[in-house]
């Protein structure tokens, strides 16, 4: 396995991996592929991604996770795994969690060691900001459990029934979760092994063993691609930046 071992020291300080899911379809976005792929200000939305973790300083390297049929990785980003901070890998599974889990295994057969971290970051939250993962990295590097990124939510939320409102749901104190979501690597990988594809996303995983991950505040910008919508907003965002 090429560019396998990134332990050196394997007595020194803890390191910071990115680990990016990328086997998904991304069947609500309308796109003819999958939307990892479609064209945003003149590039992949996942180019857009892994430049961004690219140039954060503390990520030790960054680990993709793509489906195990994937034919379209190199030629949308070229020289990703050209040099020693890029790894892609073909392991994906049927669902976040597996493929996640997958790729926190591919991370320790490279040299990650159970106590380092993994800061797992959506593909399709390609308007991430290196100052924005640096923040969650001050604020949970020392913390027992990790954290994730999330915004308090500020819209009334409406619960649905049928297509109508059945009731109102207080949003004192609700979040809506982000990436990066930042947990050590030991922790994270026994969390999935017990909760399994239920986790939605890596927190309910800590959550269900009684871990209470920290709230880091993110940016609205930090927005999930879901919708055909979406897209065209990300570009304007992209070249306006």
């Amino acid at each position: 396995m090429a560019n396998t071992d990134l332990s050196g020291n394997r007595s020194g300080p803890a390191r910071c991996y990115a680990l990016v899911p990328c086997a998904g379809v991304g069947a609500r976005a309308g796109s003819a592929g999958p939307k990892q792929y479609a064209p945003i200000a003149g590039r992949a939305m996942v180019a857009h991604t892994l430049a961004a973790l690219a140039r954060v300083e503390r990520i030790a390297a960054t680990l993709v996770v793509l489906a195990p049929d994937d034919a379209q990785f190199e030629r949308h980003v070229p020289g990703f795994g050209a040099c020693d901070r890029g790894w892609a890998v073909r392991c994906g599974g049927a669902s976040r969690a597996e493929s996640v889990a997958n790729g926190l295994a591919e991370l320790v057969a490279r040299g990650a060691r159970p106590e380092e971290w993994a800061l797992v970051h959506d593909a399709a939250r390609c308007l991430i900001r290196p100052e924005w993962v640096d923040r969650l990295i001050d604020a949970c590097i020392d913390d027992p459990v990790g954290g994730l990124l999330a915004l308090p939510v500020a819209d009334t939320l409406k619960q649905e029934l049928d297509g109508r409102v059945a009731g109102t749901v207080d949003r004192a104190a609700k979040w809506a979760a982000q990436t990066p979501q930042m947990f050590r690597i030991g922790m994270l990988r026994e969390a999935l092994a017990r909760v399994g594809a239920v986790a939605t996303d890596e927190s309910s995983a800590l959550e269900a063993l009684g871990h209470a991950p920290k709230l880091v505040k993110g940016e609205l910008a930090n927005f999930k691609l879901t919708w055909p919508e979406d897209f065209a907003v990300a570009a304007r965002l992209l070249q306006a930046a």
